[in-house]
């Protein structure tokens, strides 16, 4: 698929650009046709830099393409970058994730994920950006709200990376009331496929069976996810940039999921079918920070941006592992 690039949205500003989904977005928006796409990233060592680069092997020869790598943090970098280009939207995915690292150092994810967000933010008002698309998380809603998900629902962040994701939805809500920026903040529940961090479960888990290493759980299986495939995801990224204020309002929050409970056990079994391996399961104790469940109410997507998720767990895991198998044989002949 492609993002089509919707009407006067022409030149635009992808933060985070050469990570998991960054990446998607950025090849297919120019695929789409865009008439510019800059990427940010700071190919930071939260993993292995190389990966990112492999992420935009397809996209760095564009001519249409540019790669900025800068941290969100450095407001100079990005008042630079603001007078060399003009953007009409701003997706913005960059972020300091994962909610058990935040628990070791949540001031850098305060520093990246929240001051990174207002700079992000100012450019955008500056330049009088048409459109802002920000990256959530289910993780805002903490273990209170009632499956499945609605976007009204009161919040509970239970981790620093939650809260950093809850703050900047309600700082980009007053930017867009203050100056009448057009804002979609989405809630991404559980993104997994192709370019997967190395660091989640769904890429742990694979490498560990086909390398017939015993993979770690945490709690006893039973914990429930919205895993949602990276190409319905990029369906709904597509959906918020082209959103428009009729039949809405300039600010809005907006669940990205499939809306299907999968089990841990359900999770680890599909991954086995896929390998065609058995695992072998390491208990361990539950972590804090971790949600029991994450169930998406989609109807708003729907409504707003005919957002049709349509890949099922096992086709989703089919495709991520065969994508990586053919990166590990890549990988080994280098």
């Amino acid at each position: 698929m492609s993002l089509r690039t919707p009407g006067a949205l022409r030149r635009f500003l992808v933060t985070g650009g050469a990570g998991f989904i960054g990446s998607h977005v950025v090849e297919q928006l120019l695929r789409g046709g865009a008439e510019r796409v800059v990427a940010i990233d700071d190919f930071n060592d939260y993993y292995d830099p190389r990966r990112k680069w492999e992420n935009l092997a397809s996209s760095i020869t564009h001519p249409a393409f540019r790669l900025q790598v800068a941290d969100i943090r450095d407001r100079d970098r990005l008042r630079q970058l603001a007078r060399e280009e003009r953007f009409d939207c701003v997706v913005h995915l960059a972020a300091r994730a994962g909610v058990r690292p935040s628990l070791v150092d949540a001031r850098l994810y305060q520093d990246v994920n929240m001051g990174g967000t207002l700079n992000l933010l100012e450019l955008a008002r500056e330049q009088e950006c048409k459109s802002f698309v920000f990256a959530s998380s289910s993780s805002v809603y903490g273990p209170v709200a009632v499956p499945p998900f609605r976007e009204d629902a009161a919040l509970m962040p239970i981790s620093p990376y939650a809260a950093t994701k809850a703050a900047g939805e309600l700082m980009a809500h007053s930017y867009s009331h203050l100056y009448g920026m057009r804002i979609v903040c989405l809630r991404f529940f559980t993104v997994y496929g192709e370019r997967q961090r190395p660091d989640l479960a769904i890429h742990k888990f694979a490498n560990s069976i086909l390398a017939r290493r015993p993979i770690p759980v945490f709690g006893d299986g039973s914990t429930l996810r919205d895993y949602t495939y990276i190409g319905d995801i990029l369906q709904g990224i597509g959906g918020a940039m082209r959103y428009t204020v009729e039949g809405g309002t300039p600010f809005e929050v907006v669940n990205l999921g499939e809306s299907e409970c999968i089990s841990l056990s359900r999770l680890i079994s599909a991954l086995e079918e896929a390998i065609g391996e058995r695992a072998t399961i390491d208990r361990q104790p539950e972590q804090p920070g971790d949600l029991p469940l994450t169930h998406a109410n989609i109807e708003k997507a729907r409504r707003l941006f005919g957002y049709a998720p349509e890949t099922p767990i096992e086709t989703g895991i089919g495709r991520f592992v065969e994508w990586l198998r053919r990166r590990n044989t890549a990988a080994v002949a280098a």
